[in-house]
């Protein structure tokens, strides 16, 4: 029910907020398989009054919600399950959050975290998040409180990874300017590593960035590539041979993905740590990238959430169709594989479409050393 005025030219929205009220009160909302969308969603319709139903693709409906649904129950609001407990469709009866606090276990996802904290203000009792453990993905909660304090003036949401206060307010109307995508980033940064001498300069992304994505630049960099800091931004140079790592990548799984499918090009094995959360992405991403890393000839394994990667013996990736199980990432990180070695085919590279539809134009850019859009 909210007005929205978009100029897709000048790659920008203008929302009409109305503090907190949401218009309509009924809605069937169909993400498709944006867990992210889902998540955050969920938390907001609580804040409204009435029947909200919150569905996606077949894969949605096997991602769990059931921790984001405990803690909003906990709360104060009446949502119900109706097919699979724990999974979506959900419909929630929306009647507002009083708020109060909550004991929060590390869980799968920081998005079930950012979506309680986005709502915070608007409930009557303001949010109190106590941590029992490291929160998984911090960077993700850390970009949130950053973001809502732009939004927030006269307090700023006090956070940190063992409590979290948010007092009731209201978002004040804000000019922002959206970084560059940071995983998106990742596969230009990976392609400059994986190609000796090649060189990608990644505008308006620096080292202040308030993305945990934005610090694969310096994993790439203990990989024996050159990362210098520009005047215009990051800027990335491959090695005369990329060397394996053995790295905890759970504060940026998605670029994690990108490490893993270029690791079959490293000099020696790298394992890829505390990823379980990928088993509950768009698709079960740890089984993916195993399965089609096996499938260009490195020796794979899984051992619990860590994946080992050893690369080929005689350093050449076996030619393949690789298969992205309907998930954007699995078709970008491998055709930055295909762009180091030759013989990578991507079956159905319309997947990027989810958030990026322009990523295998912006990649021929490398060929002309024009701009891209990441």
């Amino acid at each position: 029910g909210f007005q929205l005025d978009i100029d897709e030219p000048a790659r920008t929205v203008t929302v009409h907020g109305l503090a907190g009220r949401i218009p309509a009160n009924k809605a069937d909302l169909f993400v498709g398989n944006s867990g992210t969308s889902i998540r955050f969603l969920a938390a907001m319709v609580c804040l409204g009054h009435g029947i909200y139903t919150l569905d996606g693709i077949e894969r949605m409906r096997e991602r769990p919600i059931g921790p984001l649904v405990d803690q909003l129950r906990t709360l104060g609001a009446t949502v119900a399950y109706l097919d699979t407990e724990g999974y979506p469709p959900i419909q929630i009866n929306g009647h507002g959050l009083a708020g109060g606090h909550l004991d929060i276990t590390p869980t799968h996802s920081s998005q079930y975290t950012t979506a309680l904290m986005m709502a915070g203000p608007y409930m009557t009792r303001g949010l109190a998040l106590s941590f029992d453990g490291p929160p998984i993905s911090w960077p993700y909660i850390d970009l949130t409180l950053a973001n809502m304090g732009r939004f927030t003036p006269g307090y700023a949401p006090l956070g940190s990874q063992q409590d979290i206060k948010i007092t009731p307010g209201v978002y004040t109307p804000t000019p922002f300017a959206i970084e560059p995508d940071a995983s998106a980033a990742s596969y230009f940064f990976a392609a400059a590593a994986t190609q000796p001498g090649s060189r990608v300069t990644l505008e308006a992304l620096g080292p202040d960035s308030v993305q945990g994505d934005a610090k694969f630049a310096q994993v790439l960099q203990q990989m024996g590539a050159v990362l210098e800091v520009t005047g215009a931004g990051l800027r990335m140079t491959g090695p005369e041979q990329l060397q394996g790592i053995d790295i905890d990548l759970n504060a940026m799984p998605d670029a994690a993905m990108t490490l893993a499918a270029i690791a079959p090009l490293a000099d020696g094995p790298t394992v890829v740590r505390n990823v379980g959360n990928w088993r509950i992405k768009e698709t079960d991403r740890m089984a993916a990238l195993a399965t089609e890393l096996a499938r260009v000839g490195a020796i794979v394994s899984v051992e619990g959430d860590d994946l080992h990667v050893y690369p080929p013996e005689d350093g050449r990736i076996t030619p393949a169709d690789i298969e992205t199980y309907d998930d954007h990432r699995m078709a970008m990180c491998f055709a930055v594989l295909g762009l180091a070695q030759p013989g990578i085919r991507i079956k159905d590279p319309a997947c990027v479409n989810k958030t990026y539809p322009e990523f295998f134009e912006d990649l021929e850019l490398l060929r002309t050393g024009g701009d891209a859009h990441a």
